[in-house]
């Protein structure tokens, strides 16, 4: 009877143990995805000071579409960009409102939403800000890889939200983008949509062949 009382609490033991690391794993950040719909703006900034820019931006997953306005400078030169990334269609307008003309070329590169990596290691989680009462900080990520390059990419823990990302390129050196006034969903659709002044015809520019995002603004 003495050996069935203590196998049974061996039993009820491992179970609380089971149930305990069940929770610890649950308990630990997991690579996560960005919300398919994103309104918000961010700054890059490069290592080697080549590149400045500021740019709203409107996100949409579910159709693999960009609306990207931006300003800044890249050696030692200004310029504005107002683009219409249409990945699925294969296709990216270059748009400009105040004179309403528009291009239409092609665009070869491929739809990467905004995620973690399932590979990425976790670095650690951190508090933003501070920790001694509620809405004085935020809860964040950070996690490393390889993707064509090193990257520390950094979201938080609640809604996986971007906040930075720096990544390491051959160009440039490191590129850090910030992320902020991010907001979930899109409050104007038609902006996803091209102008009614852009050409349905396309524009050939087989110089331009983008391997990356960045390259289709300064691989010029």
């Amino acid at each position: 009877m003495k050996w069935r009382v203590e196998s049974s609490n061996m039993k009820q033991l491992a179970a609380v143990l089971v149930c305990l690391l069940a929770a610890c794993l649950a308990d630990k950040p997991q690579p996560c995805t960005s919300p398919p719909l994103l309104t918000g703006a961010f700054t890059v900034s490069t290592q080697n000071e080549e590149l400045w820019q500021y740019a709203q931006f409107i996100y949409d997953a579910l159709g693999q579409k960009i609306r990207m306005k931006d300003l800044g400078t890249y050696d030692n030169q200004s310029f504005t960009h107002d683009v219409l990334l249409l990945f699925r269609e294969g296709v990216m307008y270059e748009i400009n409102d105040l004179n309403r003309t528009c291009k239409k070329l092609p665009l070869k590169a491929d739809f990467h939403p905004l995620a973690i990596p399932k590979d990425a290691v976790l670095l650690g989680q951190v508090v933003i800000g501070s920790s001694s009462g509620p809405g004085q900080g935020l809860l964040v990520n950070t996690w490393t890889g390889d993707i064509g390059g090193t990257y520390m990419m950094t979201v938080t823990e609640f809604g996986c939200i971007p906040v930075t990302t720096v990544q390491h390129t051959n160009k440039f050196g490191w590129i850090m983008t910030s992320f902020f006034n991010n907001i979930i969903g899109i409050t104007d659709p038609s902006k996803l949509n091209p102008p009614d002044f852009c050409p349905d015809a396309m524009t050939e520019d087989v110089t331009r062949e983008p391997a990356d995002f960045w390259s289709l603004f300064f691989n010029k």
